[in-house]
């Protein structure tokens, strides 16, 4: 596998050697001294050019960067939106384990978006096209402290979903119980236990996506309990799983209402709770 200096003197290369390509600039883990470094990390890469089309016609050039084993071209999605005029991606795996994900932008359009993500470093600015960008944080990827309508919609959404989740689980139709539990209810634990994670640390740290770093800072016990809270096909596995992330979930919430001062109504969640295990009797 090609290391760092390697690669990122490939980016500069490719762009010193192509006078349509103005200026590099890279974000994401890479760039971020809070994420442990390892193998499976990409290389979040932007070209700054003065018109994007000529690279979206060129389907060749983009094997300047290796040998491709296979790729994504998102802005090509027919069910997500995208003004490639402006942005345009390529996502790659290389045959030596490298990934890259490039993107093309305008002028006028990376100017405007490049303080968007706090985890930036400019790589190459050939003409000084780009403003300067302070040293690379994953400042805006912190926690953000919620208000109290906010945490009121969190604990309501989790608690009123449970009702689906025990619906499905006595129909036995665990393809729907795994919907509603990963994709709604589990939403509402992780935004809870993040929060917490914000409270712990005055709401200065990145949890990462899907909160895979929160074992940080909530401790390894409540992580374990978290983990006991993913289930497989089993019916009584899954309830055993679901009574353990309303326990969870009620804890939090009780420590977040503390820490932030903020109104929960317990009495909703020992509800949700006893109906639960009403269905399941």
């Amino acid at each position: 596998m090609r290391d760092e200096a390697t690669m990122y003197r490939l980016f500069t290369d490719i762009a010193n050697a192509d006078d349509r390509i103005l200026a590099v600039y890279m974000n994401g883990s890479r760039t971020n001294p809070n994420v442990p470094k390892d193998i499976f990390q990409d290389y979040d890469i932007v070209f700054v050019v003065e018109d994007t089309k000529p690279f979206i016609e060129d389907k060749a050039w983009i094997g300047r960067f290796g040998n491709i084993l296979y790729m994504q071209y998102p802005d090509e999605h027919p069910d997500y939106p995208s003004a490639p005029e402006n942005s345009y991606g390529w996502l790659m795996q290389f045959d030596d384990g490298v990934r890259i994900d490039l993107t093309a932008q305008t002028v006028s359009y990376a100017r405007e978006h490049i303080h968007d993500d706090t985890l930036c470093r400019i790589l190459l600015d050939k003409e000084n096209i780009l403003p300067e960008v302070p040293e690379a944080t994953d400042e805006s990827h912190w926690v953000k402290k919620p208000s109290q309508e906010q945490f009121r919609a969190c604990v309501n959404e989790f608690w009123w979903c449970s009702n689906n989740i025990a619906k499905g689980l006595w129909r036995r139709e665990m393809s729907y119980v795994q919907d509603m539990t990963n994709f709604v209810v589990r939403k509402q634990l992780e935004k809870m236990l993040t929060w917490k994670a914000g409270i712990i640390t005055d709401f200065r740290v990145s949890v990462g996506k899907s909160a895979k770093y929160i074992h940080r800072w909530i401790g390894e016990e409540e992580y374990q309990r978290y983990l006991d809270t993913y289930f497989g096909k089993d019916i009584e596995e899954a309830w055993s799983a679901v009574f353990v992330m309303c326990e969870l979930f009620d804890s939090a919430t009780g420590y977040v209402a503390k820490g932030l001062g903020y109104t929960y109504d317990a009495e909703e969640g020992r509800a949700a709770a006893a109906f639960l295990r009403h269905v399941y009797a």
